[in-house]
């Protein structure tokens, strides 16, 4: 693996960048302040934008590290930070990564997640060099096994009883793996 840390990607609609201060409001109105958005994710909504502005804090000392992954997605349409996309654990040994996500509502059903989750798998085969990149999500979230499919992930294993902060869930692990 190369720690190459957060580095500004493109697709055609989207722009992944480090998050950024001024960035707070639109996570806060995106997303984090939306239960259904956090339904099925580890942490809970955020109350107030107090504390979207601490997580952005958290996030920006994050990127001190050349490990960190971390993207603002950016709809290059509106100029919008409309989600985040990053690698949730590292694993050098087995030279492999996790991706965790979440989207707006509104960006929903566009596949505009699968562009940014296809561009993120991209460059960690390609310039991060590993060789298989992880995904999991809550059975009960349908919508993001269909995100994982359409990247080109395959599915591996149902894990039972995965902890979080949240209580237990089952998940279902997908996977994409480079031939190189």
């Amino acid at each position: 693996m190369i720690d190459i840390g957060t580095k500004i990607l493109d697709t055609d609609r989207l722009s992944l960048r480090k998050f950024d201060k001024e960035d707070a409001s639109d996570i806060f109105n995106n997303w984090a302040s939306d239960i259904e958005v956090v339904k099925y994710l580890s942490w809970d909504v955020h109350k107030n934008i107090e504390v979207t502005k601490k997580y952005v804090d958290y996030l920006l000392e994050g990127y001190k590290q050349s490990n960190n992954y971390h993207w603002a997605i950016v709809f290059k349409e509106t100029n919008e930070v409309i989600g985040d996309i990053s690698a949730v654990s590292i694993d050098e040994k087995n030279n492999s990564c996790e991706i965790g996500y979440c989207i707006s509502r509104k960006f929903w059903n566009m596949g505009i997640m699968t562009e940014a989750l296809n561009r993120v798998i991209e460059f960690f085969i390609s310039e991060v060099k590993v060789k298989r990149v992880y995904a999991k999500h809550d059975i009960r979230n349908i919508g993001s096994g269909k995100v994982m499919k359409k990247a080109g992930m395959n599915y591996l294993e149902t894990i039972s009883k995965v902890d979080s902060p949240k209580g237990e869930y089952d998940a279902d692990v997908y996977f994409f793996e480079t031939n190189k």
